[in-house]
């Protein structure tokens, strides 16, 4: 496959952002559903989730080795890093949102709303002013695959707020069906949220939305910012210049911050998760199903998400 044939140039505006002999490489495989990728610029290494099989694994950029992080991981899923480096977690099983400490232990930052256990955190994003916010479908206690089966307490699926001095978890998005990935655009005034319901019904959204939030965390809005056009969008990173690269059914499917699909990075297989890596953050790390893949692009990652 020539490396030409990794990219889709759907916009004139996407030509610019790769380099036409930069291929995409398979970095390892074996995994059932790979998630959740965050990068570590200290260690130059990349953490991601294994759901079904219950483990994180470890990829070491100087060196290229694989090895596993955390075994079990409370089905872990979506991972990233707070504004101290930490590692943050959405655990299925666990049923909780967890950090990392810098002396290995692990932190529980929210498991319950209004005193009823959350379903099943699935991405997560820490704002600058320290807040948590991160999205809760249903899909580990779905089924034993990705977690414990078992009823939703409380019976809906929300995107949630975790205040950064008091703690208290706030419900601040309640009209979503399964709301899945999740990203603040570069001045943190809007917060992009995916929508996976279609994989409860054919009726239901494919789609990421975008709201407004003010200074003090208070979000409105939610207008429909793209509708997928191949399976489903998932997980997502913004570049420096407020582009959106999103996973779907064929690849990565990059977005223009004016709503445009402007081009696609062609993967293998079904893309869950992404996130920009590197000394330069010019490397896109892509979980694909059974396999982690990375790409050099023409542009950089966001400094924070």
């Amino acid at each position: 496959m020539a490396a030409a044939d990794y990219y889709d140039v759907l916009d004139p505006r996407f030509a610019r952002l790769f380099n036409g002999t930069g291929q995409v490489e398979k970095l390892y495989t074996g995994c059932r559903w790979a998630e959740g990728p965050a990068y570590f610029a200290a260690g130059r290494y990349l953490i991601w989730s294994d759901i079904p099989n219950n483990r994180m694994l470890r990829y070491d950029e100087t060196d290229g080795g694989v090895s596993v992080f955390r075994e079990p991981c409370g089905n872990s899923n979506g991972n990233t890093t707070d504004r101290q480096g930490r590692l943050v977690s959405c655990e299925h099983s666990g049923r909780r949102v967890s950090r990392t400490e810098f002396d290995g232990s692990i932190t529980t930052i929210a498991d319950r709303w209004n005193g009823k256990r959350l379903n099943s955190p699935n991405d997560a994003v820490v704002r600058s002013d320290g807040s948590i916010w991160f999205t809760d479908p249903s899909y580990g206690i779905d089924s034993d695959y990705e977690g414990d089966k078992a009823e939703s307490e409380i019976g809906a699926c929300h995107v949630y707020r975790v205040d950064p001095q008091s703690g208290a978890v706030e419900a601040v998005i309640t009209d979503m069906v399964r709301p899945n990935g999740i990203a603040f655009s570069l001045d943190e005034r809007q917060l992009y949220v995916v929508d996976t319901g279609r994989t409860h019904g054919a009726h239901h959204p494919a789609h990421m939305r975008v709201f407004d939030v003010d200074e003090k965390g208070k979000v409105s809005g939610g207008r429909v910012f793209a509708e997928c056009t191949a399976g489903l969008f998932d997980g997502f990173r913004l570049d420096a210049d407020g582009r959106i690269w999103t996973s779907a059914a064929d690849g990565v499917h990059c977005y223009d911050p004016d709503g445009t699909l402007i081009g696609k990075v062609k993967v293998p297989e079904v893309v869950a998760n992404c996130v920009f890596g590197g000394p330069k953050r010019n490397m896109l790390y892509i979980c694909g199903t059974t396999s982690l893949y990375r790409v050099r692009l023409m542009v950089n990652g966001a400094k924070t998400y």
